[in-house]
């Protein structure tokens, strides 16, 4: 027997908001029940568990959807994220690193402590997480009762299209998004043939609090497209890593061509109007 789409299980980490949530939601409408990561927005998280799960009523497993708080700062409860997760659903088959943390430094006013912040959540915790899943799945493999191991697992590394187009902004970030992107390589080397490792790098998708709606408008247009990625764009990518059989070590890029483009500042800080003053 082969396992059927509705039986997967995906982990899908910082679920509970913004692009996590459109991301898991997407999954669910297409079959995979949802492990619904988040750090602090319960009642979001349990918003976007039941949407996953009405969106899969016609599965007959007795959880289709369910929350998991993790601060993914701290080894020891990364560590013991997936397999609560395997615990709860039975089993688990991929998992798309979708949190970050993303604060401001540059050159001046570097730190180790903020580099220690960045790379525990954007990278240790992205490297933990596919060296449980692949725990996982060799124990499932290595049972003869389990014939729904066949085909391998995928961990999908959110990523930024910063790291084709670099700017000084955000200097821990980028560091720890670059270190994740070179362990796409890593991973897909190491833990092959049982988990494929993919990476998925958008361009500016969602606005934020340092863009008014005109400058967000603005700049998605900045790109050879004329328009950078959508979380349609993005959602849509993550499915494809997630179905592709032949993909691993590799990193999709949808921005609509913005890592093309010469970018002295990041997004959130970018003016283009001359009377505005950059920070």
């Amino acid at each position: 027997m082969t396992a059927t789409a509705s039986s997967r299980v995906v982990l899908v980490t910082g679920a509970a908001l913004r692009l996590g949530r459109e991301i898991a939601l997407a999954l669910a409408g297409t079959g995979w029940r949802v492990a619904v990561h988040y750090r602090g927005s319960a009642a979001a998280a349990e918003q976007t568990a039941a949407d996953c799960a009405a969106l899969l009523a016609a599965d007959t497993a007795a959880v289709k959807s369910a929350t998991f708080a993790c601060d993914l700062s701290d080894e020891d409860a990364v560590r013991r994220l997936l397999p609560q997760v395997a615990a709860q659903f039975g089993r688990v088959d991929a998992v798309v690193n979708n949190a970050s943390a993303f604060e401001f430094d540059d050159a001046a006013n570097f730190s180790y402590a903020a580099m220690d912040k960045h790379l525990r959540s954007n990278t240790g915790a992205p490297i933990l997480l596919a060296q449980a899943l692949h725990t996982h799945l060799q124990t499932r493999q290595a049972n003869p009762a389990d014939n729904t191991a066949h085909q391998p697992g995928c961990v999908v590394n959110l990523l930024d299209q910063k790291l084709w187009n670099p700017n000084p902004d955000f200097l821990s970030y980028t560091l720890s998004k670059a270190a994740l992107e070179a362990a796409n390589t890593l991973l897909a080397q190491a833990l092959s043939p049982v988990l494929r490792v993919v990476g998925v790098a958008p361009g500016l998708t969602l606005t934020s609090h340092l863009l008014s709606a005109e400058e967000f408008a603005a700049l998605h247009r900045l790109s050879p497209l004329g328009r950078s990625s959508t979380p349609a764009d993005v959602v849509a990518t993550v499915r494809f890593a997630l179905e592709n059989q032949s993909i691993t070590g590799t990193t999709l890029l949808v921005d609509g061509g913005q890592h093309l483009m010469k970018f002295s500042r990041d997004f959130s800080l970018m003016t283009l109007t001359p009377s505005k003053t950059q920070d």
